[in-house]
């Protein structure tokens, strides 16, 4: 293991370098977050079951699609017909942010291949993409991390949604026990002692100010679209330089 003196040796080019125990580490790391993923993996079998979806469904969307709210919000538009041009919008807006994960983590996913890059970015979600941010302020390897806690999240998603399908009650309303909080102070948490310089503060000011714009005078939902583009272009053409 690296102490902190090693750490500091490694030069700013190499931060997008991983290996198999960066990823290890990654996924122990995010392990006992990944538990509170179970109670909505379970809500949302639950709520899949009861939609009529069946088993090899819900699980096949679980795996591929890794994204709870958006997964939430297709339930709510199931039918026998079901309307893909609704659900493919509804998808979208809800995992916008992405596209300002995707800026912010763009001086070091430059450095990989094209077919590795986008590999790494279908394990971001919020949680481990803010560890891989804090890892990165300190001047450490965060992909690693990126794709070890995105593995974890996943796996213990998927065992939420089937505990959801076969054991069904075990918890049907998560937000009422404030569980649905969780993601979202962790999130903050983490972005608070994340990178701190002109570009990020550039880059979460324009996605804050349209989204505000929007909310107001957009229809509604499209506030989470317009904030994620605004802030994921300017972290696209504002790129920070090599060292």
């Amino acid at each position: 293991m690296q102490t902190d003196t090693q750490q500091d040796l490694i030069p700013e080019t190499r931060l997008h370098e991983f290996t198999y125990t960066d990823v290890w580490n990654g996924f122990t790391q995010l392990v006992p977050l990944s538990f509170f993923v179970i109670v909505f993996g379970i809500a949302f079998g639950v709520a899949s079951a009861q939609t009529g979806l069946d088993n090899v469904s819900t699980m096949l969307m679980s795996a591929l699609v890794f994204a709870g709210a958006s997964q939430f919000a297709t339930l709510d538009l199931w039918g026998a017909d079901v309307p893909i041009i609704p659900v493919m919008v509804t998808v979208f807006a809800i995992n916008a942010r992405h596209l300002l994960m995707g800026a912010t983590l763009y001086p070091w996913l430059r450095e990989l291949p094209p077919a590795k890059r986008y590999g790494v970015m279908l394990l971001a979600s919020d949680a481990n993409w803010a560890m891989s941010m804090q890892a990165f302020s300190r001047k450490e390897p965060g992909l690693g991390l990126l794709i070890g806690g995105g593995l974890a999240l996943w796996s213990f998603w998927i065992i939420g949604t089937w505990l959801g399908l076969y054991f069904g009650n075990a918890i049907s309303d998560p937000v009422s026990l404030g569980l649905d909080m969780v993601m979202g102070c962790f999130l903050l948490s983490m972005i608070g002692v994340g990178p701190k310089n002109l570009r990020v503060f550039a880059i979460w000011a324009a996605a804050a100010g349209s989204s505000l714009l929007a909310y107001w005078y957009l229809p509604e939902n499209s506030h989470v679209v317009v904030g994620a583009i605004a802030g994921g272009t300017l972290g696209a053409f504002w790129t920070e330089k090599k060292s």
